[in-house]
């Protein structure tokens, strides 16, 4: 027998970690090729780990909650010598017994050799908590009086670091000990609303108000990283947005026209969702210098155009699928990369490199029944277009006769980009010039 080392699989370029949130498979466990061994979550989507190898499950190397990194082993899997030492070569880790993983682990971290043998605690810690707690000297007594955000008040990495700020800053650190005595509800609730302090903040947060009719909800593992985004990209990027009106009066007969035998031939509905997607492609091509990222004082021009769509989940977070390369799909392609991806966002069935790597994206607050937005930037992008709810209003038409007033579809899109390298000009000629494709649609287009 030889123990065969499962690591950490590599979820897109961006994606450095990831968060165990379930263990499909115990100790003891058989396996299969192909079974799902546990269940990660990375701050784009969730997904499965599946066993590259048949044998039993003999130890996990990390808890449910934990925080692990890229290529980090994060099981032990008993199987046949012969396949278990071939994968192994192929990965290049070395086949080695279940303790001694545990042991290399904690010696190559530095300063683990300052963690105290008598670490005693009625709080749990993750291995990575207690090493930087060691290597920062940080005392148990101390450790046990940081508030934690994590599930049921457990101090996660970015807990401990932020108190470690604060402390080499020099700002007071509010750090109330953990309560055993105080009911749970009340605990998991609290320890969100008092945060960390950073070295720039000059004053906590007063308490929350505890009243009778009021209910505090915490936020799910999703919402915190929308949270944390949206935060980040205002700090980022100076925002500035530019509306434009558009009549899309012909765009709208054209759907209704080809809708019913599109369902019938491809047996899927086609909505407005690819052609904003075709007529954003096309913008960007026109104007390409909407489509880059910045790294410092540095422009990074993208020459691939990835358009991530925005789709709600039915939990109501939001996620953003992404359209690889959507300037090379024609429309029917579109619409096919469109429906796949919205349906298996809702359905938690995306995979973690189909929401990376976008160049630019587009929301659609019109299925929210509203005529315009003000979207935040998707970072690292500098643009993001909101399109809003189609209404009939009463439009002047200018026609050979003179002007008249007619019953028009017009609609509202709103551009958000970033002012560090959008300027005003090539902001609002991009959004115009969306707006043009999609006044100027051909009622008589074959799909």
């Amino acid at each position: 027998m030889a123990q065969y080392e499962l690591l950490l699989p590599k979820m897109g370029e961006s994606v450095a970690e990831a968060t165990i949130i379930k263990w499909v498979k115990q100790p003891g466990d058989q396996v299969s090729l192909d079974d799902t061994i546990l269940e990660i979550a990375t701050d784009k989507v969730d997904s499965e780990v599946p066993s590259p190898v048949s044998g039993k499950l003999v130890k996990q190397l990390f808890k449910e909650d934990d925080i692990v990194q890229v290529g980090a082993i994060i099981a032990l899997i008993e199987t046949d010598a012969a396949a278990s030492v071939d994968t192994e070569i192929k990965v290049g880790t070395p086949v080695v017994s279940a303790e001694p993983v545990a042991e290399i682990i904690l010696e190559n971290i530095p300063g683990t050799e300052q963690l105290p043998a008598d670490f005693i605690s009625d709080r749990f810690y993750s291995p990575l908590v207690k090493n930087i707690a060691a290597q920062e000297r940080i005392s148990v007594n101390e450790l046990d009086s940081i508030t934690g955000t994590g599930a049921e008040g457990r101090l996660t990495k970015d807990d401990l670091l932020n108190y470690v700020k604060s402390k080499k800053g020099g700002s007071p650190v509010a750090a109330a000990p953990v309560n055993k005595s105080q009911p749970e509800p009340v605990k998991a609730a609290a320890s969100p609303e008092i945060p960390q302090q950073s070295p720039k903040a000059t004053a906590q947060p007063a308490a929350p108000s505890m009243g009778g009719a009021e209910e505090i909800v915490e936020m799910d593992r999703m919402r915190k990283l929308i949270a944390e985004h949206m935060v980040m990209s205002k700090q980022t990027s100076p925002h500035v947005t530019s509306f434009v009106e558009a009549d899309v009066t012909n765009m709208v007969m054209w759907r209704e026209k080809v809708k019913r035998n599109f369902e019938k031939r491809e047996n899927e509905k086609i909505t407005f969702t690819p052609i904003f997607v075709e007529a954003v492609s096309k913008a960007i091509k026109d104007f390409p210098m909407i489509n880059v990222s910045v790294n410092g004082t540095q422009i990074i021009k993208k020459k691939d155009i990835n358009i991530g769509m925005a789709a709600a989940l039915p939990s109501g977070n939001l996620i953003v699928p992404v359209i690889k390369n959507a300037d090379e799909l024609n429309l029917l392609g579109l619409t096919k990369a469109v429906n796949d991806l919205a349906g298996r966002a809702r359905a938690s069935k995306l995979k973690p490199d189909e929401t990376q790597n976008g160049t630019f994206t587009l929301t659609n607050v019109g299925s929210f029944g509203n005529v315009m937005g003000t979207p935040i930037i998707n970072q690292p992008q500098v643009a993001i277009l909101a399109v809003g709810a189609i209404k009939k209003k009463p439009a002047v038409l200018e026609t050979e006769f003179g002007d008249v007033i007619a019953i028009r579809h017009m609609m509202f899109l709103s551009l958000s980009y970033d002012h560090r390298v959008v300027d005003g000009a090539l902001g609002g000629s991009f959004v115009r010039r969306v707006a043009d494709y999609l006044e100027n649609w051909d009622v008589n287009r074959e799909l």
